[in-house]
């Protein structure tokens, strides 16, 4: 019978312990999870029960249980974007394999210095890039890699946030200040970057970037605002980022990220309490609500890119134009078009029971079967394939920043590495 293999977790939160680690429930066979950092007491104390593990392998911080000698086989970290550096660097330096959530680092020289460690130790250091683990992202590339559409000339990607998932994560929630975490661009964004650079398959050679922070700022506060929504705020009824009408209602679930209990009573007390039930208006955000990327591939192929948080739904989109054909994904169907015969095939995708489409259980299950069979080649989110994603994403800032002024990557990079 097969032995499972064994993991620590650095960070209890909500892709670590609710996205990731669940596979250890669904397949004890294969994963187990034996010793837990984290800072929260009531996480680190509901994923020991939950995962059974012993007191004595449960840690208020990561420097702890990195200090002891390694007791398993794999890292999976899951802290804060400014906490990934150290613990993945010690994690590596003992031997462990490491499963690391994105962003690698809000640093591009930390991002690199980090797929240097990983070649260094020997070791897999594997991104979470989920999208590529996905049913429906992975039909894409199999319709390309099987030359449907003929040669790639332009790629439209639009990533619809959702108005409350924008005030949720980038207004209230973790992601809102970059100096705090990173850039939307890479915080939100680096999955479409990756997944772009994944099916074109060739080097980005140039990018540009245009966007702003337009809505979610103090300009825009109704008249009489208090500074938490549930102070009596004068435009309850007419404000859609209202935070007690989601917090209480259809988004109740994600009032996870500030209570364990989901109770009315504990509700209410965090949106007193918390950021989270800061007015949108009034909160300590600066990252941008809408960004557009264009990206120039080095066989003359165009690809744009659109995020924006003012949208009902989350969702992606996409659009690929070929030679041969077109192809347009969104809502899980896959529709390509024949420019020959006229015929258009038509691939809908079954719903996942794991979240990002199937993609935090797919990957998990890659990364284990590449963990077994390890001979030194890199995993398919490897932290060399990210880190290429990865400077698409800081270039775009530093265009943005700089008034959209093209950047170069090469050059780009070469700075970084000082060559």
């Amino acid at each position: 019978m097969m032995k499972p293999l064994t993991a620590i977790l650095i960070g209890a939160g909500a892709r670590g312990a609710r996205s990731y680690a669940p596979y250890a429930l669904d397949y004890p066979h294969e994963l187990k999870f034996v010793a837990v950092a984290e800072k929260d007491e009531e996480r680190r104390q509901n994923f020991a029960k939950q995962h059974r593990i012993e007191a004595a392998n449960c840690y208020d911080s990561w420097t702890k249980l990195l200090q002891e000698p390694r007791i398993a086989d794999i890292a999976v970290i899951c802290t804060q974007d400014r906490m990934h550096y150290e613990p993945t660097l010690q994690a590596l330096e003992k031997k462990y394999h490491v499963l690391l959530e994105k962003p690698m680092s809000p640093d591009p020289a930390e991002c690199i210095r980090m797929e240097e460690a990983a070649r260094k130790n020997d070791r897999l250091l594997t991104i979470c890039h989920v999208l590529r683990y996905t049913p429906f992202w992975s039909a894409i590339k199999r319709i390309l890699t099987e030359g449907r559409i003929g040669k790639i000339a332009s790629v439209q990607l639009n990533e619809n946030v959702g108005y409350w998932h924008m005030a949720h994560s980038f207004v209230r929630g973790n992601w809102r200040n970059s100096d705090d975490s990173s850039p939307m661009i890479l915080a939100k964004s680096c999955h479409d970057m990756d997944v772009l650079s994944w099916l074109m398959d060739e080097p980005c050679v140039r990018v540009s970037s245009f966007g702003s922070l337009m809505h979610f700022h103090s300009g825009n506060a109704p008249a009489g605002a208090p500074s938490h929504c549930i102070d009596g705020c004068p435009a309850e009824t007419s404000c859609p980022y209202y935070a007690p009408r989601f917090y209480l209602g259809e988004g109740k679930d994600w009032a996870k990220h500030f209570t364990q209990e989901l109770t009315r009573e504990k509700i209410v007390q965090g949106l007193k309490e918390t950021d989270y039930g800061r007015c949108v208006y009034q909160s300590d955000n600066n990252v941008v609500d809408h960004q557009v990327v264009n990206l120039e591939f080095a066989g003359g192929a165009t690809a744009m890119f659109s995020m924006c948080g003012f949208t009902r739904h989350q969702e992606r989109r996409i659009q690929i134009m070929g030679t041969r054909g077109e192809l347009r994904g969104e809502d899980g169907r896959l529709v390509w078009m024949d420019f020959l015969t006229h015929e258009e095939h038509t691939i809908d995708i079954p719903e996942q029971s794991s979240g990002h489409g199937g993609g935090d259980s797919g990957i998990v299950r890659s990364f284990l079967r590449e963990v077994r069979q390890y001979d030194g080649k890199e995993s398919l989110t490897s932290a060399a394939a990210s880190v290429r994603s990865h400077l698409l994403a800081f270039a775009a800032e530093q265009s943005r920043l700089n008034n959209g002024a093209p950047v170069e990557i090469d050059s780009y990079y070469r700075q970084l590495v000082g060559k």
